[in-house]
Parts: structure tokens; C-alpha cells; sequence
């Protein structure tokens, strides 16, 4: 054996079994052998770790990660690594870097900025999802990633950035590029509807690219056309397509947000229940914080932000289109604030592109307003026009009712939906699991320690159709986490959201430390995971 892990308490990821003493050996980056303590000979092996008062789980596998490009920037990857994170979901929010050609790159690279940054720091040398996945496994990653195909990115590859529905000839377009994104690997498609151009898209076109998904045996991944007014509408949506096109469905940072959903969490559920008693196949992920964390230009309307980055700056400039977009934001509710009229004291500055803006970060819209003596939207206009569309903010518009009851359901998975940019991203980036841990388990007793290890692991491991991984088994993959229940702590706030978490001594992948003693080894043990063929060779060890 490579190594054993000597008494540890073993949470397997099932869910349905209780926590249990034993030694878990590891031997060719799996799982070799799982002794119940005082059930047999205790295995030996090279090195023998003693784990006693550790819990040791499956790797945690993060549904809803914004790390496309961070990976390629920082493959240590810390964030997450130290986190217990083994495996992050990309292409999220139908909106990423694969597939594309030389102009929707550019077009997508300014879209995004706020999530990721521009780009210019990474060496863009791949078009296809498979050359994404292939530069991943070339660099050398700490974690290992799947990817969604974006369908926004998708549609402004073949449609464009109009407001209108696509033709049969782009319609099949798009469908080859989702097919051919699926075959090169991608675990399913990713939309978000209530960013442009994805929100675009019509229902029956969102069904035709879902049938694809379905005969790729992938799953489709969407952030819905609205979390505040309309919300369980846009639930149902996604059930109609998903239900018509036979395709499984796993709903994005599933949650029903602003005062007027406060403890409505029940009636989204309920439509969940409904359609997965007559057969559907649904799961969906959350992050156990209150606050969004999205761009602020996300927040116009759709229509102001057609044609792209260039034409919404152009929008924004000219006082007659700034006055009726500060309509639908202030008054009507537009689109990209999910129907809601904007609350200015929710949203916070939270990163900027331009330095020269840093000022403004950890104060809202509001506050800087009631500073300067000016309307909140003429803050807001002024920092997206001076910012090129690069801000990102925290939206603080959740409700604690409604994330413990979604957190509680079956189908229910974990997703950091971390945005790692910035000069205060949101603490979800590098506080998510240890925060279901310690938080949600230990203090609240919302989850039981072994439920909340199953929300994280063994059921995402499921969804992803990974037979390999998410439980402790023999022959399962050594992707691994050892952590204590008693001291495991999210050390990120709001305040400081880059701090690491507490209480996450060792973190394994394919048998390999890349966290030891609470701190990082080194080793990019990471390498893509994709659904239509094995998994690539490994990277080197670094």
C-alpha cells in the first residue's frame, strides 16, 4: 500500500450510512482497501498517516464554480484545494471561453470581465472545448474539472448579440456546436438567462439544444430567467424544457431571493416534488450564504445590452437611453435584476477593473450616492462607463428561511458559485464547504454531518455520472478530504473574504497530498474529467 490512513472516522458520502472508525489504505491513486476498526488485520503501507479525530470524506465537488480562468492564472488553485474542493464544475451561467471563434472571444472576454477579469494575463491558444480541456491537462491543475458547454456563448458564436430568435439554419448551427462540445467531453450545457445574449433564446430553442444534451447523456444546467419576481415561473420553465426534451436538469444557485420570496422556498420545492414524482431527473445546487454576487451591468436590462459590450456602453452614454434604462431599473424592474425594482442599499461594490476605481469597493450604490450627494443611478452609470462594464458587486437580497430549506432537500448539492476576482469578492469563493460544516452542521444542526458529506460528494458524483468517485469504496478514486469536525471553519467573512478555512489539515487527490498539514504541497494531482471518454493522463507532479 502507498499509504493508510489509520483510524479514521470515515463519512462516506452516502448519506445513508453513520460516521464509523477505520483505516483506509491507498495504493495506485484508489481507495485499495476500507478496514472497520477491531474488524480484522490492520493494513500496512509506505507511510501511515494517524487520523484519529479527523473525519475523513470523499474529495467535495463544487457544482457551480467561476474558475476557468483562475486555474490557468494560479494552478495551485488555494482557494479551493484548501477547501477540501477535489473537483469544480466550469462554463457556468452559459457563459465562458470554449466554444468560440476570434470575435465572440473578444465580445465574451469584455462580457465577463467582471467575473474573471479581461483575459489579457492568459494565453487564449484553444477554440474548442476539447482544446480548453487539453490546455488544463498540459498546465497542470490542482483540482481536477468538468465543464458545461455555455450556451450564451454558444448563441453569440452563431446568432450574434440580437434580440431575436434564431433561424433553422443558426438553430442547427448551434446545435452541431453543443453536440461537438459534448463529444469533446463537456458533462452537459449551461445557460443564464438572465444575462445576454442566453436570455435571448426562446423556450423552443432552449428544448432543441437540451434534446442534444440528452442523446450526449449530459445534464443541462441552468441560472433560470429570474430568482426575484416571476421565479417560480421561470422554475417551471426549466422543467417544461427539460420534461420535453428528455434531458436531465440540474437548477444553478437554486434559490428564491428578495423580500418579496422571504420563506417561499417551500413552493419552489413542491414544484421540484411534483416533477420528480412523475419522473423527471432533477438536482440542483446552492451556496449556504444571503448575499448574490454577480457584474453590475448584469443588472440592465436586456435590451440596453444588445449588440454586445460596445453598443451597451454606447447605451449608457446617451442621456435619453440612460433615462429609460434607469426606468426599468428603478421602477418597472428590468430583466437583469430578475424582475425587481433595484435596491440600491443591497448593492455593493465589490471588485473593479480599472485600479483607479478601488475606492469605491465595500461601499453600496447607495451609500456612495448619499456621499457625493447625487441619485444612485447616476453612481452606478458613472462606474460601469469608467469601469467598461468590469464592476462586480455583492446583491445582498437572500433569505435564511429559504437557504436551509433547499439545502435540506434530497436533490440538493453543494456550489460555491465563487468569483475569486476583485478587491472583496463574495466569501463564498473560499468559504463554501467548510461553511456547510462548520455552520450549517456543528452550530445550527441544519444537516447532519454525514447528509451534508452526501450533499457534497457522493450525489454531485451522481449527477456527473462519475461511478469512480464521491463515495469511500474500494476501487473508488483517492480523491479525498481529512478534516476536523470539531474546529472545521470557514475563515472567510464579508470583511475578509480571502482568509483560509480552519480545521482542513489534509486534502488528496488521486492519492496524492495537495494539502498537508494545512498547507499546500505543490502537486497539480488535477487533471480534466470528461463525460464521453476517460479521464487524460495525469499532469506531471509539480
Amino acid at each position: 500500500m502507498d499509504l493508510v490512513l489509520r483510524d479514521a472516522t470515515v463519512v462516506d458520502g452516502t448519506g445513508a450510512t453513520s460516521p464509523y472508525r477505520a483505516d483506509v489504505a491507498l495504493a495506485d491513486g484508489r481507495i485499495a482497501a476500507v478496514v472497520p476498526y477491531g474488524t480484522g488485520r490492520r493494513p500496512g503501507g509506505r507511510r501511515v498517516l494517524d487520523a484519529e479525530g479527523l473525519a475523513l470524506a470523499p474529495g467535495f465537488i463544487d457544482m457551480h464554480a467561476h474558475s476557468d480562468l483562475a486555474l490557468l492564472r494560479d494552478p495551485a488553485h488555494e482557494a479551493k484545494t484548501a477547501q477540501g474542493v477535489t473537483l469544480e464544475v466550469l462554463g457556468q451561467d452559459g457563459l465562458s471561453y470554449a466554444p468560440v471563434d476570434d470575435a465572440t472571444l473578444e465580445a465574451v472576454r469584455a462580457h465577463i470581465a467582471g467575473w474573471n477579469g479581461d483575459g489579457g494575463d492568459v494565453d487564449f491558444d484553444w477554440r474548442s472545448v476539447g482544446g480548453y480541456l487539453d490546455r488544463l491537462d498540459r498546465q497542470g491543475i490542482a483540482v481536477n474539472a468538468a465543464y458545461l458547454v455555455p450556451q450564451g456563448t454558444v448563441r453569440a458564436m452563431v446568432v450574434g448579440w440580437s434580440d431575436r430568435p434564431a433561424t433553422a439554419d443558426e438553430l442547427d448551427r448551434m446545435k452541431a456546436l453543443v453536440a461537438a462540445g459534448l463529444a469533446e467531453g463537456a458533462v452537459g450545457m449551461s445557460s443564464g438567462l438572465t444575462y445576454t445574449p442566453g436570455m435571448y433564446a426562446p423556450t423552443a430553442e432552449l428544448t432543441a439544444l437540451c434534446r442534444v444534451v440528452a442523446a450526449h447523456g449530459g445534464y443541462y444546467c441552468p441560472h433560470h430567467r429570474g430568482y426575484g419576481a416571476g421565479a417560480l415561473e421561470a422554475y417551471r420553465e426549466m422543467l417544461t424544457v427539460t420534461r420535453d426534451a428528455g434531458c436531465a436538469l440540474h437548477l444553478a444557485h437554486a434559490t428564491m431571493n428578495f423580500p418579496a420570496n422571504a420563506g417561499r422556498a417551500g413552493e419552489m420545492l413542491a414544484l421540484l416534488d411534483e416533477a420528480i414524482a412523475h419522473g423527471a431527473d432533477v438536482t440542483l445546487d446552492s451556496y449556504p450564504y444571503l448575499a448574490g454576487c454577480t457584474t453590475l451591468a448584469a443588472l440592465l436590462p436586456g435590451w440596453a445590452t444588445e449588440g454586445g459590450p460596445e453598443a451597451t456602453l454606447r447605451a449608457l452614454r446617451d442621456d435619453a437611453t440612460a433615462a429609460r434604462i434607469r426606468h426599468a431599473m428603478e421602477v418597472t424592474g428590468s430583466d437583469g435584476c430578475h424582475g425587481v425594482p433595484v435596491d440600491w442599499d443591497t448593492v455593493e461594490v465589490s471588485g473593479v477593473g480599472d485600479r483607479a476605481l478601488a475606492g469605491q469597493v465595500g461601499a453600496t450604490i447607495a451609500g456612495i450616492a448619499r456621499e457625493r450627494g447625487e441619485e444612485p443611478f447616476a453612481v452606478a452609470r458613472a462606474l460601469l462607463l469608467a469601469d467598461r462594464l468590469a464592476t462586480t458587486i455583492l446583491q445582498h437580497v437572500g433569505d435564511e428561511t429559504n437557504v436551509r430549506a433547499i439545502m435540506r432537500h434530497p436533490a440538493h448539492t453543494g456550489g460555491s458559485d465563487g468569483i475569486l476576482r476583485g478587491d472583496k469578492p463574495h466569501p463564498r469563493a473560499y468559504g463554501t464547504f467548510p461553511h456547510y460544516l462548520g455552520h450549517y452542521v456543528r452550530e445550527m444542526g441544519v444537516l447532519s454531518l454525514a447528509e451534508c458529506v452526501a450533499h457534497l460528494t457522493g450525489r454531485p458524483a451522481a449527477r456527473l455520472g462519475l461511478a469512480d468517485r464521491g463515495l469511500i469504496r474500494v476501487g473508488h478514486r483517492a480523491d479525498l478530504v481529512l478534516f476536523d469536525p470539531a474546529t472545521v471553519t470557514a475563515g472567510a467573512t464579508y470583511a475578509a473574504p480571502r482568509t483560509a478555512p480552519a480545521g482542513i489539515p489534509y486534502v488528496l487527490i488521486d492519492g496524492r497530498f495537495v494539502m498537508e498539514d494545512g498547507r499546500r504541497t505543490g502537486v497539480l494531482a488535477g487533471r480534466s474529467v470528461r463525460r464521453s471518454r476517460a479521464p487524460s493522463s495525469r499532469p506531471p507532479v509539480r
